[in-house]
């Protein structure tokens, strides 16, 4: 019966470190699967409209992007049009801007933002900037009149 040779010191550190990394390499790899397989949880009837009623039904709002799209991995902005539920152009309000992507669990990295009332319902949203393709999520909270409510849009973006 034949002995095997003792290994070297080093030849077990080697070893270690190509186990430690290749169990680094598979955990990454599950990684990447999983969230490339939520990209895809898209829902089918998601409403990417850019026009809507805010939630509880006060306010009737819309966004236009400066550039006509919203472009990926560039700071934008856009005019945010905010009117009553019966049409009036609602005057002065207080908005905060939220949003993410709901597929990675992240939220923008920029701080959007309603830097100017423009008149007519008009807001400017200035320091926008989506930084990859896919499904993002922007929540507005209006608050005028002392009523609040919020609204939230759905894009697409390529």
């Amino acid at each position: 019966m034949t002995q095997s040779k003792p290994r070297s010191k080093s030849t077990r550190i080697l070893l270690w470190i190509g186990a430690v990394l290749g169990g680094l390499i598979l955990v990454f790899a599950i990684f990447m699967g999983v969230m490339m397989a939520r990209m895809n949880d898209v829902p089918d009837n998601l409403d990417t409209s850019t026009t809507h009623s805010s939630d509880n039904g006060l306010f009737k709002v819309s966004y236009t992007p400066s550039n006509g799209t919203v472009p990926v991995n560039q700071m934008h902005e856009w005019t945010l049009h905010v009117e009553t539920a019966d049409g009036e152009p609602v005057e002065n309000a207080t908005i905060t801007v939220d949003g993410g992507m709901p597929q990675m669990g992240h939220g923008l990295l920029t701080q959007p933002r309603i830097t100017k009332y423009l008149g007519n319902g008009d807001y400017l949203v200035e320091d926008a900037k989506f930084e990859m393709g896919g499904w993002w999520v922007i929540d507005f909270v209006i608050t005028a009149q002392g009523q609040s409510d919020t609204v939230q849009f759905n894009m697409i973006l390529e």
